[in-house]
Order: structure tokens, then sequence, then C-alpha cells
């Protein structure tokens, strides 16, 4: 069954005191590539989740964000820095002192302001445990990854209906190639007869021209092409239904696959023979795409 590597998922969850959103994404990639935006202050979190998501994906450009809010019921109480208070008092009093003395007037600082010096206000939350929220998140991580790896399923599955139709058109040009290549055979032998015949009235080495004809006779067959185009097809079906990720084994095959319809249009020589060979070359390059979001 294939899978995308295209995929999302978003979950919220809540627990320790906090509530959180996830939010995971993927694109295609030649391997794992992880990007995580973490909230700072949860030690420990980073390398667990990373350790989770790499034994769940093999391949995949993949984002994940995770957003934490704590509860308000467990909002940071205020408190105030007595000592820092104090001198920032004792700081003020120097100023407005010096500035009385030199006849400057200044004007009264307010409460506000001078809760907003830096650390007259303490924010204490009375608990800076990180590791029930770090557990609580870990729990709830494997069900983020379930929804994540069902999107890209489900992807997969459109994707692997459309590559199945991609393989059978494959199939069915391949057989059309068949009845060409014969057909193409009967005039092909009457032209090469004329031709000889032309030639040998020149007085040609009769032996000389045989080996010409045996060399013409080879460069011109493509049953070995039209069969291992048609192995391939048999290849690429399989792999679909396989269970396993099968993106790299796919994409090798389009290879495969691309350079027998190459070769089929350089031995043509018949109308009929190349439009069907490009036709192939057009199915297989636009197979080769969607093959490249396949996990």
């Amino acid at each position: 069954m294939a899978t995308s590597m295209t995929g999302y998922a978003v979950r919220r969850g809540h627990g320790a005191g906090h509530g959180w959103t996830w939010d995971l994404r993927s694109v295609n990639g030649k391997g794992l590539d992880l990007r995580l935006r973490l909230p700072e202050g949860i030690e420990g979190l980073e390398p667990a989740v990373r350790a989770e998501l790499t034994r769940a994906l093999t391949r995949g450009n993949v984002s994940l964000t995770l957003k934490v809010q704590r509860d308000e019921d467990a909002a940071p109480a205020l408190r105030v820095n007595r000592p820092a208070l104090s001198a920032v008092l004792a700081a003020l009093a120097e100023v407005e002192a010096a500035a009385t003395q030199a006849g400057v007037p200044l004007a009264r600082a307010t409460q506000a302001e001078v809760l907003a010096v830096r650390g007259v206000l303490d924010l204490s939350a009375g608990d800076d445990d990180s590791a029930p929220l770090r557990a609580a998140l870990m729990a709830d991580l494997p069900a983020l990854i379930d929804e994540f790896k069902a999107n890209r399923a489900a992807e997969g599955a459109a994707l692997g209906v459309a590559l199945a139709g991609q393989v059978d058109r494959i199939a069915s040009l391949t057989v059309a190639a068949r009845a060409a290549a014969e057909a193409r055979r009967e005039t092909a032998a009457d032209t090469l007869r004329a031709q000889v015949a032309r030639v040998l009235a020149d007085g040609v080495d009769a032996g000389r021209l045989a080996q010409e004809l045996a060399l013409l006779a080879v460069r011109a067959d493509v049953t070995e092409e039209l069969d291992r185009l048609t192995a391939h097809v048999a290849a690429a079906r399989a792999l679909l239904e396989d269970a396993a990720p099968v993106g790299r084994n796919l994409d090798f095959l389009m290879q495969e696959f691309m350079r027998e319809a190459n070769t089929l249009c350089s031995k043509a020589q018949a109308p009929a023979l190349t439009r069907i060979g490009l036709d192939l070359k057009t199915v297989i390059d636009q197979m080769r795409e969607q093959v490249q979001n396949l996990e």
C-alpha cells in the first residue's frame, strides 16, 4: 500500500496544568529531515520527541510545532522583590536629591513605573519542575503520530490509484508497441530486400553484406526492450501492493522504465512505433513525478 510523504495532523491536549497544540506537517524528501519548534524550559522534551518521530517515520521533510499555555488557575503569582524595590527607591531618592540641588524639576515616578523596573516583580508558579508536563506531552505524542500517519496513508491511497492507472497505461502502450513492431517487420523486410538487391547489383561482397545485415537486425530488434517493459510493469504493480515503504524502489524502477522507452524510440525506425515510444516517455515522466511523493 503506497504511503505519501505529504501529510499533516493538528492535535490539542491538556494536562499537568497546561494546554497545548501540536502541528505536524511533512513534504517529500530524500531522507528523514526533522525540524522541531518546541517551547523552551521543558527539560528533555526535544530529544524524546525526536527519537519518537525517528522510530515512526522513514522519509520526508517533517516540521513539528508545539505551543504550550499555562492554565489560568495555575498562572504565576506576582511577588514584590523587596531588596530590588529598596534599591530602586534609593536610586530614585538619590536622583531626586541631585536634581533638586541642580534646580532641575522632575516628575514623580508612579507606582506602575517603579513596578516596571526589571527585578522588582517576580513571577513565581510555585513549581519549576517540568517533568510532569514533559510526561503529559510525551503521552499525547503517539496519538498525534497516528493521526499524521493515517493522513499520509489516505494521501498515499489516492496516489496509489493514480499510479496504478499510469502503470496500466504503460502496459497497454507496451502491447501496442509489440503490434507496431510486428507490423513494421513486414514493411522493413520488403524495404531491406530491395536495398540488398540494389547493393548486390553493384558487386558488393556477399559475406560483408551478411554481417552488416545481421548488425542492422540486432539494432532494430525491440523484443528485449518490450519484454523488460512488461517485467517492469509487473514489478511496479507488486510494489504498489507492498505494505512496506516503496518510494525508493519505485523511483529506481522509473529510471529503468525510461531507459527502455528511450531505447525503443532510438530503434523504432517507424512513425507508429516512434509515437508509442514518445507516449511511453510522457506517461513514465508523469509517473516519476508522482513517485517522488511516496515514502
